[in-house]
């Protein structure tokens, strides 16, 4: 029996399995990066293992640090999680070697699954060996790990070379494996997908379908189970081939095999040989705790012939630190707040007070809905997204909850091009009218009760906030009667509450601040000094840093005087392990270039000019 478990993950999976280890009676080992010190895993669990000797992105991919860490705390098995390691053979096969217990399944199958080539081989599909202009466009994806790093899109060949080296650089950044190949882009498809459990005993449960189309540069945002509108001879169809692709490798523990449906053809995409991200909406659905069964799995427990019978549906929403009407810009800082309403299930690595850092994937939690029904779910979660605290970056729940509500979502008609089609009217700005003078009333309140009162008519206090980019200026009196606003009664105000009655309705308004930043209701504000500084202005065609990152490569012969046209890509950041391009602003000429590569660069560092 394991009494002792190391997790070789950090973050929200980390913590997950946490959970489950205390529930079984089991203690807990975290090990963490420099960064991550004071992340949430390394303080939950019982034990935790510092990695030393390596950067941050790195730290996480040093196999033989973690095993020694294992040993040296005491665990008897070591559970991967999701990303970094999960699907490494040899780690898999050095935990084994050093007498733990394995949380997954062998090494060989492995070996044949988690290399998407060879399990393409395997399936009996080949990648492209070569591309020509018919094949347009094409996926490059990495051969090792998943979550959408290392995938690029491909629809000119002469960008075929640039997209290769970036993919190979990112998915050995990410993995540290920069094997990638290339294979058909299938357009307009769902992403459907099963979740199989193995025993030693040779059984094997097909645990439904999920499907995970609504994407966001090939990373999942949005997942359910089961997957809507398939048919019972299609689904029956996926459960065959995920049970035959499970027993080509003798495969044990849980795992997942992924499909792409377009035009009535499904295309086999992968088998992935661990947990999955979305695997809650599984569990919601089928009553079940997939880390427990993991663990029994590996002790050597045998499953009941058959799977339990699924009930209801379930609807997960990964909820990001980035804003998603910059190209996904991942952002960074202080959590101050995260809670939403009871009822539903929050996964998250952080808790108020946290730094969401650069080093690691934005994704602060994921929220999960379970009801009788997928409409009902659908509205469970909306609304739970809508009402949930969240002070700290910028995040995509606004994003969420308007997918959610998207026609195109409600009625199962999504596909993996929704954010293509859908992103300007999914991102445009919620603007409350009324939350500026809520955040003025509130810091007036709070300041001094009666501090801005005059025994005379005087001129209005004013105060201005920065709101979705727009400068807002409110004014306001203090009066013997206490403040008031033009065209609104103020019914209440206190540094936390404001409430206002407006066409004869009384609205309330929660106000919290944090520095410069309000946030009102779920509408953020930057409050601005009252005399602006008029140094405080940058140079025409400066391009900045949209994050903080590191600066991993500058376009090829690119120097000052050179010619750019506008949308050119001229400087790669990678953050958070993804790459992001920095493209000109405008047509000119390169006046300056800051950018070094390797160089750390904060929000806002200014990294060339073009005029």
């Amino acid at each position: 029996m394991i009494s002792s478990l190391l997790v070789a993950n950090r973050g929200e999976i980390a913590c997950r399995v946490f959970r489950t280890c205390r529930e079984l009676g089991i203690r807990t080992v975290a090990v963490h990066s420099d960064a991550d010190a004071n992340a949430l895993h390394a303080r939950v669990a019982d034990t935790a293992v510092r990695l030393p000797g390596a950067t941050p992105a790195e730290t996480y991919l040093r196999g033989e640090l973690i095993v020694k860490a294992a040993v040296a705390a005491g665990a008897d098995a070591v559970h991967p999680g999701y990303g970094f390691l999960s699907e490494n053979a040899d780690f898999a096969r050095a935990v084994l070697d050093a007498g733990l217990v394995w949380i997954g399944p062998p090494p060989e199958a492995i070996e044949a699954m988690a290399s998407k080539t060879r399990a393409k081989e395997l399936m009996g599909l080949e990648p492209l060996k070569e591309v020509t202009e018919d094949d347009l466009p094409v996926l490059v994806k990495a051969a090792a790990g998943g979550g959408g790093r290392g995938m690029r899109v491909v629809r000119r060949l002469a960008d075929l070379d640039a997209e290769l080296a970036a993919a190979r650089a990112e998915a050995l950044s990410a993995f540290g494996d920069g094997e990638v190949f290339v294979e058909p882009y299938m357009e307009g498809g769902r992403h459907v997908e099963v979740q199989i459990l193995a025993d030693t005993h040779g059984t094997v449960w097909a645990l439904g379908t999920r499907d995970c189309s609504l994407q966001r540069r090939h990373q999942k945002v949005i997942e359910e189970a089961p997957a809507p509108g398939l048919s019972s001879e299609l689904t029956d169809s996926l459960y065959a081939m995920a049970v035959r692709a499970a027993r080509a490798v003798d495969y044990v523990g849980a795992g997942t095999v992924e499909f792409l449906i377009a035009d009535g053809r499904t295309h086999f995409l992968e088998m992935n040989t661990r947990l999955q991200v979305e695997h809650p909406v599984t569990e919601a659905v089928f009553g079940l705790d997939l880390v427990a069964l993991q663990i029994q799995v590996a002790e050597g427990a045998a499953l009941e012939n058959d799977p339990p019978r699924a009930r209801g549906h379930a609807i997960e929403a990964r909820l990001y630190a980035e804003d998603p009407a910059r190209a996904w810009a991942p952002q960074t800082g202080a959590l101050h707040c995260l809670a939403v309403p009871d009822g539903i299930r929050l996964d998250t690595g952080y808790t108020d007070g946290d730094d969401i850092g650069v080093h690691y994937d934005a994704m602060i939690a994921k929220a999960v809905a379970h009801a009788p029904t997928r409409a009902e779910a659908i509205r469970k979660l909306a609304g739970s997204l809508e009402r949930a605290t969240i002070h700290g970056p910028l995040t995509n729940r606004d994003l969420l909850v308007r997918s959610l509500r998207h026609e195109e979502f409600t009625t199962a008609r999504m596909d993996t091009a929704f954010y293509e089609r859908r992103l300007p009217e999914l991102t445009e700005p919620a603007t409350d009218s009324y939350a500026p003078l809520a955040a003025a009333l509130a810091d007036a309140q709070g300041r001094s009760r009666f501090g801005g009162w005059r025994n005379l008519p005087s001129q209005p206090q004013t105060k201005r906030y920065l709101m979705h980019g727009d400068e807002h200026e409110v004014r306001y009196h203090h009066t013997r009667e206490g403040l008031t606003a033009e065209g609104v009664r103020v019914v209440h105000a206190a540094s936390d509450l404001v409430v206002l009655e407006i066409d004869g309705v009384q609205r309330k308004f929660e106000v919290a601040r944090h520095g410069d930043r309000v946030y009102v209701n779920t509408t953020a504000l930057t409050a601005l000094p009252r005399f602006p500084d008029p140094t405080a202005q940058q140079e025409p065609g400066s391009l900045l840093a949209p994050m903080p990152g590191t600066v991993v490569r500058i376009a090829e012969n690119l120097s000052v005087g050179t010619a750019v046209t506008a949308g050119e890509p001229l400087i790669w950041l990678e953050a958070m392990k993804m790459e992001h391009k920095i493209s000109a602003p405008t047509t000119g000429t390169l006046t300056a270039l800051h950018a070094i590569p390797g160089q750390q660069v904060e929000v806002g560092t200014l990294l060339a000019v073009v005029l």
